[in-house]
């Protein structure tokens, strides 16, 4: 994929098939991922926003209810929140209720911790909300050691007030690692048992996933049992646009075959920093920020790197490959944080034309909110590598949770 200014701008083709009327990007994001906090109570090693301390700089209540109203006025039809970890911010149950109030419906994944049989009720009642639960190991073995001691008994108990109240079809959401792919039949058990849907995502080298990515990444034959899998049960499991680069095995995935970045999703951060992609938070894909003339809109609608992204890329070498069509280069993401250009193939292709190119430098993050101390749950991983860590560039980054602007206090324990 090659971004180029210069380019001219192509003409939309009228008709014809509605992914390549979603290459030319629409008018409003069909999903709008907005990372609410950096702060969250673990430490999980594949974290694609380094996250752990919160910005102090992050958008107020009144500039994210100015946001919501601008995602209302757009028809956004509803708003993916992570972080962090979401619900540590003192006015997420608020910003939930204003969301859903102003006709924006809210998905925002969770660790869990926070969902006690209260708040289970409350989301149960609540019309326009989703629940995503983390879970990446249906064992605890597997999953502590990359999200941290006590994080699947604490998945777990979410789950089981979830049901207890009523709430159905809610999600457990797991990031497939070369650790957990053999338990993919057991994730399905696990989300038949508490009446949910899951959902698959790749894992991607952004964030901390980065230092991991050789360790957790699934190995060739592990994709292969993976696109099988998602053959069998497919009808039943999410994926998003997370697999499409599996697609060149055969037939197509269910979900978005095509990177959808600046075209039909994007990213808005806590400081209010929009991307063009949830996995590549770096400078390099930063379009704009809300607080700017012009909001939100005004970034979607006129952003240069946006504009570029919604023009035919080239595809460059993959071009020539003869599944092309439905893989199309695979992620930006992934080939840009494993030093791939990006008009070249995947570093997962499934053809293995990623091992005859010569990788640049991986750039690694632009930003790093991760713990510099202590983490009450804190992974114990079996055999990975260490995990970036930094010196606190002030008192506030000592912990997620430093108060820094009077509604910005929390009385819930973790």
């Amino acid at each position: 994929m090659t971004l180029a200014p210069e380019r001219p701008v192509a003409e939309r083709p009228q008709g014809g098939r509605l992914v390549d009327q979603f290459e030319f990007g629409l008018d409003a994001p069909i999903c709008l991922t907005w990372e609410l906090t950096y702060a969250c109570n673990l430490a999980c090693l594949h974290c694609l926003s380094s996250s752990g301390r919160r910005d102090p700089d992050e958008l107020s209540t009144e500039e994210c209810k100015a946001l919501i109203d601008e995602f209302e006025r757009m028809q956004i039809f509803y708003v993916n929140i992570g972080g962090g970890e979401p619900t540590v911010r003192p006015d997420f149950w608020e910003l939930l209720d204003y969301a859903v109030d102003h006709h924006v419906g809210v998905k925002f994944s969770t660790n869990g911790f926070r969902i006690n049989e209260e708040r289970a009720a409350k989301l149960a009642a609540t019309d326009y909300v989703d629940v995503q639960i983390s879970l990446d190991g249906a064992t605890a073995e597997v999953n502590d050691a990359v999200r941290g001691a006590g994080t699947y008994d604490a998945a777990m108990r979410a789950m089981a007030n979830m049901r207890a109240a009523g709430m159905k079809d809610f999600k457990i959401s797991v990031v497939c690692t070369r650790h957990n792919i053999p338990q993919l039949d057991e994730f399905k058990a696990i989300a038949d048992t508490y009446g949910a849907q899951l959902r698959l995502t790749r894992l991607r080298p952004s964030g901390r996933g980065a230092d991991v990515w050789d360790d957790l990444h699934p190995l060739p034959e592990q994709q292969r049992e993976l696109y099988d899998w998602l053959i069998a049960n497919g009808d039943d499991v999410l994926t998003g646009d997370s697999f499409f680069h599996l697609s060149a095995y055969g037939e197509a995935l269910p979900g978005l075959n095509l990177c959808g970045a600046g075209r039909v999703v994007c990213l808005v951060d806590p400081v209010g920093d929009v991307y063009a992609c949830p996995f590549a938070i770096h400078d390099r894909f930063k379009a704009g920020n809300v607080r700017g003339e012009g909001g939100f809109d005004g970034v979607w609608t006129t952003s240069e790197l946006f504009l570029d992204l919604r023009n035919p890329q080239t595809g460059g070498a993959c071009t020539k490959c003869s599944a092309f069509d439905s893989c199309r280069g695979g992620c930006m993401a992934a080939k840009f944080f494993t030093g791939l250009p990006l008009d070249g193939p995947d570093p997962e292709c499934v053809k293995g034309n990623a091992e005859f190119l010569e990788r640049g430098e991986a750039p690694g993050s632009s930003q790093d909110h991760s713990h510099t101390g202590t983490v009450r749950n804190a992974p114990v991983p079996l055999a990975l590598g260490p995990t970036r860590t930094s010196r606190p560039a002030s008192a506030c980054d000592e912990s997620p949770l430093v108060t820094g602007r009077p509604w910005e206090s929390d009385r819930d324990t973790v």
